[in-house]
């Protein structure tokens, strides 16, 4: 997938895609959910690698960890 691609180049970090039920699409970091697809990844309408990537740098700037390394969040 291109978002998985994209999140790897341009935060430098892992990913693992895990095929989940038809029609579900959601990001998780350390077992929590960033990105819900919601009912409308069911009709095939997903949210924008712009958005997931906002979300994801968003997570990843607020927690204390990065790479599973403590890092200074501020």
């Amino acid at each position: 997938m291109r978002v998985a691609a994209r999140l790897r180049r341009e935060l430098e970090t892992d990913v693992d895609m895990v095929h989940g039920r038809y029609g579900e699409f959601k990001v998780l970091i350390d077992g929590k959910v960033i990105e819900d697809g919601g009912a409308a990844a069911f009709l095939g309408v997903l949210p924008s690698s712009k958005k997931i990537l906002a979300a994801v740098r968003d997570h990843l700037a607020a927690s204390p960890f990065k790479n599973g390394q403590p890092h200074d969040a501020s």
